[in-house]
C-alpha cells in the first residue's frame, strides 16, 4: 500500500514552531505579479519570512531558453533534471522539510510546490494564506538580503518518481469528448468565456472544459476552505464526473496548481496538470478553441 503524503499545507503557528525547532525547514517567497514581473522581488526586500530564500516564476520556476522544456506555453516547465540542480544549487537536500509562500493567495508559491512534488520530493507544504496569515499570526518579519544559514552551499537532492501528474497539450487533445476525461479551467470565468484576453493571443477556452476559478478554493481570509466544502463544490463542478479523470489547467501552468490542492485536501484524487495550459493550447495549430460569448 502506497504511503499517504504529507498534508500539502501548514498554518503560520505550525510554522513559527518549526522554525524554532532543531530541524527549521527550509522556506522560499515565490512572490510575483504577473503585470509586473519586479514586484516579488521588492515585496520579498520590504518584508518577508526569516532565513526565507527568493525566487521568481519567470527566472527560477520557468525554464530558460537554453534549456531542456518539459512543456510549452508562457512559463514553460524546466526538464527534472534542469529544476533539480537548481534545487541542489539552492542547498536543497533529500531529508529538508520544504516550505513556500506568496502574497498572491497561494497562486505562484503552489507552483513551486507542485514542481517539488513532480521531483519526487514529498515534504513540501504550502503556508495556508500566505504572507498575510504570517503576519497575523505575529510571524517575525526580515528585510533585504535572506539571513540564509545555507548560502553558498550545494544540497544534495535527488531525483524520485514524481507524486504528481503531469500531461501535454496533445495528450489533451487526442482525448478530446472522451466521458472518462474532464477537463477544468482555473482562469477568471470572462476569459473562460472569451469576453477578454489580456495576456494570451486568443481568446476562449478548451472545448468541453469546465470553468471554476483558481480563487473559488479560498475563504474570503485566503486561506483554503474546509475539506468538506471543497468536496461538496467539487462534487457539483463534476456532476457525476470521474474525479479520477480531472485534468486542470490556468493561463501557463501556474494557477491551476490550487486546484490540485484543493482536490487533495477533499479527498478527491489529485488531478493531471495541462503545464502548457491555455498559452499553449491557443499557440498550437489546429487545436479548436471555444468561446461562450
Amino acid at each position: 500500500m502506497t504511503p499517504a503524503l504529507p498534508h500539502p499545507l501548514i498554518d503560520a503557528p505550525a510554522l513559527r514552531r518549526a522554525l524554532g525547532g532543531p530541524q527549521p525547514p527550509l522556506v522560499f517567497d515565490a512572490s510575483f505579479e504577473l503585470s509586473d514581473p519586479a514586484a516579488g522581488a521588492r515585496q520579498y526586500a520590504q518584508g518577508h519570512i526569516p532565513g526565507a530564500r527568493y525566487v521568481h516564476l519567470d527566472l527560477d520556476l520557468s525554464a530558460q531558453p537554453s534549456e531542456p522544456h518539459a512543456s510549452g506555453g508562457r512559463h514553460p516547465l524546466p526538464s527534472r533534471e534542469a529544476f533539480a540542480q537548481r534545487l541542489r544549487a539552492w542547498g536543497v537536500r533529500d531529508d529538508d522539510t520544504v516550505v513556500v509562500y506568496d502574497r498572491q493567495g497561494g497562486m505562484v508559491c503552489g507552483r513551486l510546490w507542485w514542481m517539488l512534488r513532480w521531483c519526487g520530493h514529498a515534504r513540501v507544504h504550502v503556508l495556508d494564506g500566505g504572507w498575510a496569515a504570517w503576519r497575523a499570526a505575529g510571524g517575525e518579519v526580515a528585510v533585504g538580503e535572506p539571513d540564509a544559514a545555507r548560502t553558498g552551499a550545494v544540497g544534495d537532492f535527488s531525483l524520485r518518481q514524481p507524486l504528481v501528474h503531469l500531461c501535454s497539450v496533445q495528450e489533451v487533445a487526442a482525448r478530446l469528448g472522451d466521458p472518462t476525461r474532464t477537463v477544468v479551467d482555473a482562469r477568471a470565468a470572462a476569459r473562460y468565456r472569451g469576453e477578454l484576453e489580456p495576456l494570451d493571443p486568443v481568446a476562449g477556452h478548451i472545448p468541453g472544459a469546465l470553468n471554476r476559478p483558481y480563487t473559488d478554493n479560498f475563504d474570503a481570509d485566503g486561506r483554503y476552505k474546509a475539506p468538506a466544502q471543497l468536496r461538496t463544490e467539487w462534487h457539483a463542478l463534476l456532476a457525476g464526473r470521474d474525479p479520477h479523470g480531472v485534468v486542470v489547467h490556468c493561463g501557463s501552468g501556474v494557477s491551476a496548481v490550487p486546484h490540485v490542492i484543493a482536490m487533495t485536501l477533499a479527498g478527491l484524487p489529485a488531478p493531471t496538470l495541462m503545464a502548457g495550459s491555455w498559452s499553449e493550447w491557443c499557440a498550437t495549430p489546429g487545436l479548436p478553441c471555444a468561446r461562450s460569448v
